[in-house]
């Protein structure tokens, strides 16, 4: 029996930990669940007799060295901070690992010692970065294979609700972590280039500079951009592209309303707001608006953020109780961005009856014999449940997939490194096809630049 450690069982885990126990039988596999709650990952195995579930803190360093010496391959699913720990000691006892994060500065550095181990640390193999890599370098090196030159990249991905469980004036709901959707584009300008000119959009302008996108059988969808769409230029080979550009997708009118909350000051992290705790929903409004010895805090609030009672704006706040004198933060010095996040948590959380989506969606340029074309590719996976939602599924299977062909020999480039090689993609693109995530590609004259992104 080959053990995999996979240390986390939270949400993301669910579906590569099914995944997983299904080839058990047939690949010899033995799985080892670790997580800070004994009962979460005794509640990931489903009393599956390939499985065994343990209590790892990941801060004991000789439960954790214990571990991974046990471990044929690992698979950390922990916040991507707390990698690192697991690297080293994936070094230091020769056994290869997989995540579903960015890769680090820190991992970065042990691409030597991996490379001279001859181990595999695959990096961003999750969703978003994950199957946005991959089904991007797909056609980017189809299109490089048959004599074409990229000139345009666009891609846009969204963790939304389904439309069946799309039930407020939001047309959201939290499907990942709440605080990376409060803390969105902040820390510095979003840029990226466009007709071969760089631009740069600051924070307090990013959510009313999207670009709008249909995707048939769902509708109208709007991005606005990631923080740095450069990141990965070379990475994808795209040095000499003309544009370039990465968006995070969400229903139009999303970012138009969440401005609001960027233009009071709702969704800022750097300061503590005193008596946080015993403050109402209520006070939290009103603490960003000027005084005045008569008027309401919703005259107030509406005045400042310059929109009419009947508007549509108006009915978003008032659906969050934003207003409400009774509600009660009950944070201890919190920051508002963390007062933000409690609020939308009350009103944003899925239902267990609700189910999630994802949507991706890449835009490919190129020239070809003196002749401009486009290729888009489009992508929509539905969640099945609460626990193998759209979110897991496309995080987790991806992840497990990239074990077992490693495990297997089929991926054997040594390093540190993200799933752009075609032994990685293939394989894995065409297997999560059995299981919903199937990229749509249509060819089309060259669309090139889009005024919607400037003027909507």
């Amino acid at each position: 029996m080959r053990t995999i450690l996979i240390i986390g069982a939270g949400r993301s885990a669910s579906s590569l930990i099914r995944y997983l126990l299904q080839k058990s039988e047939q690949e010899q596999l033995h799985l080892v669940i670790g997580d800070l709650s004994l009962a979460l990952a005794q509640k990931k195995t489903n009393n599956h007799p390939n499985a065994t579930a343990i209590a790892l803190d990941i801060f004991d360093e000789k439960q954790r060295q214990q571990a991974i010496q046990n471990a044929t391959i690992v698979i950390s699913m922990l916040p991507a901070h707390l990698h690192i720990q697991v690297a080293q000691d994936c070094i230091t006892y020769k056994k290869h690992l997989v995540t579903a994060s960015y890769v680090s500065d820190a991992m970065q550095e042990l691409d030597a010692q991996a490379k001279a181990n001859n181990l595999i640390f695959m990096n961003e193999i999750g969703l978003d970065p994950g199957i946005d890599h991959m089904s991007a370098m797909k056609v980017i090196d189809e299109i490089k294979e048959k004599g074409g030159e990229m000139i345009l990249f666009e891609s846009f991905c969204g963790g939304l609700v389904a439309p069946e469980s799309d039930t407020n004036l939001w047309n959201y709901k939290f499907t990942w972590a709440p605080r990376n959707v409060v803390l969105a584009g902040q820390g510095g300008a979003a840029k990226f280039i466009q007709e071969g000119t760089y631009k740069y959009i600051p924070y307090c302008n990013l959510f009313r500079r999207t670009e709008f996108l249909q995707v048939e059988g769902y509708g109208r969808f709007e991005a606005y951009s990631n923080r740095d769409s450069l990141k990965y230029r070379s990475v994808y080979g795209l040095d000499d592209v003309l544009t370039l550009y990465r968006g995070t997708i969400r229903r139009v009118g999303f970012s138009k309303a969440w401005n609001m909350f960027v233009q009071l000051g709702m969704t800022d992290d750097s300061y503590i707001m005193e008596n946080s705790e015993n403050m109402s929903y209520r006070e939290f409004v009103n603490s960003f608006l000027p005084y005045h010895p008569t008027d309401s805090v919703e005259i107030k609030t509406r005045l400042i953020l310059k929109i009419d009672q009947d508007d549509i704006m108006w009915d978003k706040l008032l659906e969050l109780d934003l207003f409400n004198p009774n509600k009660k933060v009950g944070l201890t010095n919190a920051t508002p961005a963390q007062i933000l996040e409690k609020i939308l948590t009350d009103s944003w959380t899925l239902q267990e009856e609700d189910k999630d989506m994802i949507v991706m969606y890449h835009k490919f340029g190129y020239e070809i014999n003196g002749k401009k074309e486009q290729i888009d590719a489009k992508m929509v996976c539905l969640g099945d449940d609460q626990t193998y939602t759209a979110m897991a599924k496309t995080v987790g299977l991806p992840v497990a997939m990239a074990t077992l062909l490693i495990l297997n020999g089929k991926i054997t480039t040594p390093g540190v490194q993200l799933p752009i090689l075609k032994e990685v993609y293939e394989p894995i693109l065409k297997e999560l096809e059995q299981y919903g995530v199937i990229f749509n590609e249509t060819a089309m004259p060259y669309l090139g630049y889009n005024p919607d992104k400037e003027f909507s």
